[in-house]
């Protein structure tokens, strides 16, 4: 039964692989906004003694609401990797799943909080060591290659769903 199930999800999955990468590339990209205040203000601060980023209160809360959408990024692009894991098609998935994956791991216990806390010189609400910030730091910025590659994919999708092969003309404008 609940292997029928996942057939049927996996074929709709398929059929409907143009929407789905696209929505998870979507919702992946909304991560760049989160990686780019990452680098301007707590970074910046720490490594320069300077934020290049102030943003006034409601773009802090839009900041917010774009890091609430990791969860369903991460969900949504990690879908993309095992539906090419199940074809066996190569390593790289495996990879990416890695990638993604130790965001948990950022999430739930090496939070911002703790981060900027951490690179202001500010007393954390933990007993975590001073590194371990930068380790969630490089953990963030594993997305990059992720975000990259399911854009890459959004556009094969779409090259693929228009009946264009990738080396004629049309399909290189």
């Amino acid at each position: 039964m609940a292997r029928g199930m996942w057939n049927r999800f996996w074929r709709w999955y398929e059929r409907h692989y143009l929407l789905n990468v696209a929505v998870a590339s979507g919702l992946f990209v909304l991560q760049l906004v989160h990686l780019y205040w990452l680098a301007a203000d707590p970074i910046a601060s720490r490594l320069v003694g300077e934020s290049y980023f102030h943003p006034s209160s409601a773009i802090q809360y839009a900041i917010f609401f774009v890091d609430y959408t990791e969860i369903p990024a991460l969900m949504a692009v990690s879908l993309v990797y095992v539906n090419e894991l199940r074809a066996g098609r190569s390593w790289r998935p495996l990879l990416y799943l890695l990638f993604l994956n130790s965001q948990w791991l950022h999430i739930f216990w090496i939070t911002d909080a703790y981060v900027t806390n951490e690179l202001a010189g500010q007393a954390a609400a933990s007993s975590l060591p001073g590194w371990l910030a930068w380790v969630a730091i490089l953990i963030d910025y594993l997305e990059l290659p992720v975000i990259f590659d399911t854009f890459r994919r959004v556009g094969r999708a779409i090259v693929a769903d228009s009946g264009l092969s990738a080396g004629s003309p049309a399909a290189q404008r």
